[in-house]
Formats: C-alpha cells, structure tokens, sequence
C-alpha cells in the first residue's frame, strides 16, 4: 500500500520508514533546519527506489551550489518516477530542469503543476522566495508576480507554517509588511525552530524599524542554529544589520568574523559574499573604520567562487575591488558586466554595470556622478533580484550621496515618500 506525504500526496513507497524520512527532509529543507542529508540516506537506504527521495536530494545539493551533483541526483529522479504516479513524475522533471540550467522552462512547469497539485509545496518552493525563479527572473514587476503566484493557493493550504512563511514574505515584500508579519507570527508559533520562517519575520520587523526586537529574538534563537544549516550567514547578516541599525556598531565586524566571513561560513556561496559585501559597504555608510582585512578576504573569495557574474553577485561584485582601490580589478568586472549585459546573459541586463558606476563614484567622493546614475534607474534596481532589505544597499548609497552632497532635505522627502515602508536608515551624518 502506498503511503502519503503530510500533505496527503500520494508518495510511491511502501516503506514507513522512508516515508518518515522524507517528510523530515522535506521539512528541513522547507525550514533551512535540521539534518538533510542524514534524513535522505535513510529514507534512500529504506527504499532505493524512491524517486522522490533523490527529487529532494537534488534540491539540497542545488541549495549547497554542488551542482554536478544536484543533476545527477536529479536524472535518477526521473528515471524511478517513470514507475510512480503522475504527479511525482512531473515534480521530478522540475527539478531535472532546474538542475540543468532550464530555469524558465522549470517555473512554467511548476505553474502548471500547482494549478493540478496545488499542495505539492516542495514543488511550489523553488519559484517562491526572493532567491527563487521569480525573484531571480529579471523582471521589474517580479515581487506582484510573486504574490499572484501564491495568492490562489491560500484556500488549499489553510495555515500551514511553510506556506504562511512563503506568502507572508512576498507580501512584505509589496509593502504589505504589516499583514505578512501577522501570517509568519503564525508560522513561528507552529514551528518555532524554522530558519526560513525566522528569517521572514527578520524582514517583517526590518521593513517596519524594529530592529531592537530582531536583535534581541535572533540573540537568543541564533546560537541553537548549525553553522552547516544554509540560512546561517544570512540570519547572521540580519543579526549584524541589526545591530548596524540600533548604532552597536562595536559588534558588527565581530559577529560578522565568527558567523559569516568567508573563512568561516559554509552557507553557499553567493549568501557569502553578498551579505558580507554589503554588510561591509552598509556599515562604512553609517560611519564604521574600513575593514581592509575582510575586504580583501571578500576579493578572493569572489575571485574562486565567480569567476564570472551571475545573478545578484553581479550587482555585489565590484564592491571588494572599489573599497580596495584596486582599479583594474573593478574595470574588469564592470567590463564583464557590460559583455554578458549586452548578450542578455543576466536577467537584469546592464543594470548591475549601472551600479557599479555609482558605487564607485561614491568612493571616489562624486556625489552629483552618483546621484544622476541612480536616478534613471531606480524603477529597475528590483530587477537585480533580493528583498527590499538587501537592495538598500542601493537605496543607502544613494541617500549618502545627496546627504554628503548638502541635500539632506532632498533625502528626507525622499524617505518620506515611501508610504509602505519605514526601515531604518543608518547613514553617517543623518538622523
């Protein structure tokens, strides 16, 4: 007799003991806690043939950036399914197209695959968040898209705890901070111990400027959290940016050397370097020493891990090199950007070469050269990819310049007009 996932799926195993384990694995990765490995060896050693066993294998391993390993494990998946029910043969072919590099073809099978399966949530999970299909697609209106997506699923998902993490982000990031706080609340309660969950309401607080309460909630929470769990660097970035907000600014580079550095982190690869790029670049705005050491360690690590830009590092990548002076370093970058740019090899197009401009502008003190990049396109910056949190990298940059350039007045009402926003803004000079 065939057994069910907790979301009353049908799964093509016989086995309790691998139907166990999956659903333990599926929650951990769902969550960003727990032991995914040793949950998908078990439930593989129960039931070799379990095709959606290596579905979830291929995730983690994708999540963790070993991608030759992800394809495999992906293959495989597809392979077994071919004796499995259809549904577990189409959500194995989604993950054989995401780990082959056919984002686009994915996220419309997974459309379609929602519309028949809509609690198929380990299916649904790659096109949701800021990192996923959507968010990383380039287009401009990505973050209503978003909400689209999620939004005709809620009837079939009542509260459950990862569906309330993933739509209450998508809706803070619109704007509707207030609502989605109140939807990952809810989570928290059901699975308190959920990383993906506590790091939404980290962007919840963020949006409305309580960043005592992150600071405080992560103090306590982060210590039980394995440095190997994937979210790790990133809820230590929110724990930084934290504590960057409240003006602590004595604890940011020792937290972020213990928990984040590149010496230290194994989160992949591309939460690495731009949480640390922009935590350093963040925190020289609100006044903070230049850090050369974690700079310097930032470059290398960039040069090993991106030889060449991809998604959201491209908009992170210069940032080493500008802080660093080293010019040919940055030229080279911006050249790159502007070479696969122009080839529409990355999905928000020249804009990242735009930014790079900027960023090193204010480095070079040309306020008015920073100010008069940014300004035509700010409607586009979103296509970056990333929260609203993150690409305040941008938007901080931007209100340095006008404050440094004598336009403090000019960046209040700009902060002003941000009706469904309040973050807080901590710029050197500014308050």
């Amino acid at each position: 007799m065939l057994l069910k996932d907790r979301y009353d799926l049908q799964i093509s195993t016989s086995s309790d003991v691998a139907r166990q384990a999956y659903v333990e694995a599926v929650d951990a990765i769902l969550s960003a806690t727990g032991n995914v490995e040793n949950a998908l060896d078990k439930c593989i050693n129960a039931d070799p043939n379990f095709a959606l066993a290596y579905s979830a294998k291929a995730r983690i391993l994708q999540l963790k950036g070993k991608m030759p390993d992800a394809k495999q494990s992906a293959e495989k998946a597809v392979e077994l399914a071919a004796n499995a029910t259809d549904r577990e043969r189409q959500h194995a072919q989604i993950f054989q197209l995401l780990t082959s590099g056919q984002g686009p073809d994915g996220l419309e099978l997974i459309r379609k695959h929602v519309n028949e399966h809509p609690t198929d949530a380990f299916a649904l999970a790659p096109a949701c968040s800021v990192f996923g299909l959507i968010g990383f697609s380039g287009r401009v209106d990505r973050e209503n898209e978003q909400v689209e997506l999620l939004k005709p699923l809620a009837g079939a998902y009542g509260d459950d705890w990862w569906f309330a993490t993933v739509y209450g982000f998508a809706l803070v990031e619109v704007g509707e901070w207030v609502k989605g706080r109140e939807m990952v609340e809810n989570a928290l309660k059901q699975n308190p111990r959920s990383a993906h969950t506590a790091h939404v309401w980290a962007h919840a607080l963020y949006e409305a400027g309580e960043d005592k309460v992150v600071a405080d909630y992560f103090e306590k929470w982060l210590p039980d959290y394995s440095l190997d769990n994937y979210l790790s660097c990133h809820c230590w970035w929110h724990f930084c940016l934290s504590k960057l907000m409240l003006g602590e600014h004595e604890s940011v580079l020792p937290i972020y050397e213990k928990y984040c550095s590149p010496k230290v982190s194994n989160s992949p690869s591309i939460n690495v370097f731009t949480d640390g790029a922009a935590l350093l670049w963040r925190s020289e705005l609100a006044g903070m020493d230049r850090s050369e050491k974690h700079w310097q360690e930032l470059l290398e690590f960039r040069k090993n891990s991106f030889p060449k830009p991809m998604v959201f590092v491209d908009a992170h990548g210069a940032l080493p090199s500008i802080a660093l002076n080293d010019q040919e370093d940055v030229n080279a970058w911006h050249d790159a950007l502007i070479e696969a740019g122009q080839k529409e090899k990355l999905p928000a197009g020249l804009v990242p070469a735009e930014l790079v401009k900027a960023f090193k502008s204010h480095a070079q003190k040309d306020w008015s050269s920073v100010i008069t990049t940014l300004e035509p396109i700010a409607d586009e910056v979103v296509r970056i990819g990333g929260s609203r949190a993150q690409r305040d990298l941008i938007q901080n940059t931007y209100l340095s310049a006008l404050i440094n350039d004598g336009r403090v007045e000019t960046a209040r009402s700009f902060l002003n007009k941000q009706h469904d926003r309040q973050p807080t803004v901590p710029l050197q000079n500014f308050n």
